[in-house]
């Protein structure tokens, strides 16, 4: 009778044992799970972004039927000040414009309800435009430091695509000298947008401004001019996001000529525009993008202006 009641104990024992050694075996095994999961949620690398090309957004084709002939307009520009290849001793340089030919109704003038409107896309040296919105305002760059610089213009619609007409662009070279410049601000227009960097200027906030300087640029040379995209994007605005540039002494391969515009995206595969027309391209992440866009020869190779023809942008999309 002591033995069977032994023998019982003994298979309790044995199973009690066993249950325990498989629980605390199930619970490692899911700790070890659980702990790989985890691993793998913050190692994980950021959803890809894949960009499409699509056709100019809904939104903007509608309004284009709202504004009659102006988008078939063939707009001029004259640069009335500064002259070309002329010296400033300030370091305040005057802009005048004078607009002319087959206008259509097309005038730059901003709507005060909706912050926009036809306006003129004013680059000094190589930096982000800004955008100049009534001729018969003065505009005036603020704190130019000394040295060349160069200015270029071309008339855009209120969503920033441009121009191309013949006699749309103008590109002036001027020196200032003696202009007294304080090298630890940016220069500014005289409505206070920052229109580039001093020599010693910090990087202004949202803008990707290095020291502004004319380099060895040739007018009579092909020359690539960065338009968009630029800023930041929000809501709607991300969804579709427009790349448009101006340029001046060069045909692309397919309007019969032999040079291309390339563009990347964060560093990524590179991409070829090869008809002289904006692009817009959908898929966009939120955060900061970089944007590149070059013009280069039929074999690939750049195709170098003062380091104008390479630019490469910083802007930052919010959905």
């Amino acid at each position: 009778m002591k033995i069977i009641k032994y023998a019982t104990l003994l298979v309790a024992f044995a199973a009690l044992t066993a249950c325990e050694t498989a629980t605390n075996t199930n619970t490692n095994a899911n700790r070890t799970n659980i702990n790989a999961a985890n691993m793998t949620n913050t190692n994980a690398a950021p959803t890809a972004q894949t960009l499409t090309e699509v056709p100019r957004p809904q939104k903007i084709s509608d309004e284009m039927k709202t504004r009659g002939e102006q988008d078939n307009a063939a707009p001029t520009i004259t640069v009335v000040e500064p002259k070309n290849n002329s010296t400033v001793n300030n370091s305040t340089v005057r802009v005048k414009l004078a607009l002319s030919g087959d206008l259509k109704g097309y005038k730059p003038m901003k709507d005060m309800t909706t912050g926009m409107g036809n306006h003129i896309h004013v680059i000094l040296d190589n930096q982000p435009y800004e955008a100049y919105y009534n001729l018969d305002s003065e505009f005036e760059l603020r704190n130019v430091a000394d040295g060349e610089h160069t200015l270029r213009f071309f008339p855009s619609r209120p969503w920033h695509e441009s121009y191309k007409n013949d006699g749309a662009f103008q590109m002036v070279r001027f020196t200032v000298k003696n202009g007294g410049a304080d090298t630890t601000k940016p220069a500014t227009t005289n409505a206070n947008q920052t229109m580039s960097n001093a020599s010693t200027a910090p990087t202004p906030q949202g803008k990707d401004m290095q020291t502004s300087t004319a380099g060895a640029v040739d007018m009579q040379k092909p020359l690539l001019t960065y338009s968009r995209p630029k800023g930041e994007y929000k809501g709607a605005d991300a969804e579709n996001i427009m790349i448009d540039f101006w340029l001046q002494n060069a045909k692309l391969q397919g309007d019969g000529g032999e040079y291309r515009v390339r563009y990347s995206v964060d560093g990524g595969e590179a991409k070829f525009v090869d008809s002289w027309k904006p692009i817009w391209l959908a898929g966009w992440t939120s955060g900061k993008h970089s944007v590149k866009v070059e013009l280069v020869d039929k074999a690939g190779n750049l195709v170098d202006n003062g380091g104008y023809n390479s630019t490469t942008r910083e802007i930052t999309v919010a959905k």
